[in-house]
């Protein structure tokens, strides 16, 4: 699916709105913020790695924002998933989480959908130019990729457990199967536990990197994995090539 044409410039509102981005001169000089304005993204997941990327994308003024989360929310989220409140528990995520992007920023049109599985990923990665994958294991993260890899999307993948994180961007040519062909012992945070900061700051380096797409700014980790680890507040960026062959940056 081909992203719309170009945009009519920015309204007065929204001017002032992303007044703050569009001081920074990268930004401003390459039309990145009506570029952003006219792209459509589907965020999988709005738990601890997707609420991040949904409010900073809504936030940065994303045009379209399709939210897909079979979850309800629980207690055990609180601790680390701030788009929820304690008045939330058992409703549904992608429901609250579109409830509060959606206040966040109005310019922003946001929505939900089923949550993906193998029968339906085709057709949510179809409605979309960018997908970011905020899931928490790897039976749906391969779904997901699949889809991508078919589609010849990219996707911005992300995972967190414990005191560690990890973030890139794959796609056609190089897809988290080549990089995680066996997730091996791979738990998610409802086995290994979590520290709350931590899907937060790997869900904002997401988002950031799905910005610089959508933006066409900078150098996103196409080929790369952005590495993190808390508890020695310690940053990796690790080359990628298909068969797993890595070299540290």
């Amino acid at each position: 699916m081909s992203e719309p044409g170009p945009s009519p410039a920015l309204s007065r509102p929204e001017l002032r709105r992303y007044s703050r981005q569009l001081l920074v001169p990268e930004w401003l000089a390459s039309g990145a913020q009506e570029r952003v304005r006219a792209a459509s993204v589907l965020v999988v997941g709005a738990g601890g790695l997707g609420g991040p990327v949904i409010a900073q994308l809504a936030g940065a003024g994303v045009g379209r924002l399709v939210i897909a989360d079979g979850d309800t929310v629980d207690p055990s989220n609180l601790h680390r998933q701030t788009l929820f409140t304690a008045a939330d528990v058992d409703r549904p995520k992608a429901g609250v989480a579109a409830a509060r992007a959606q206040a966040l920023n109005p310019f922003v049109r946001v929505e939900t959908a089923p949550f993906l599985d193998g029968e339906n990923a085709d057709a949510l990665v179809a409605r979309v130019g960018l997908v970011v994958d905020a899931t928490d294991n790897f039976a749906t993260r391969y779904t997901l990729a699949d889809a991508c890899t078919r589609a010849g999307r990219e996707w911005v993948w992300g995972a967190a457990s414990g005191t560690s994180g990890l973030v890139s961007v794959f796609g056609p040519g190089l897809g988290l199967r080549d990089v995680f062909p066996d997730p091996g012992g791979a738990e998610s945070c409802d086995e290994a536990g979590v520290l709350g900061p931590v899907p937060n700051v790997v869900g904002s380096v997401m988002a950031l990197e799905a910005l610089k797409i959508l933006g066409g700014v900078g150098e996103p980790l196409r080929g790369r994995l952005w590495t993190f680890d808390a508890l020695e507040g310690a940053v990796r960026v690790i080359g990628l090539r298909a068969g797993r062959e890595a070299a540290v940056l």
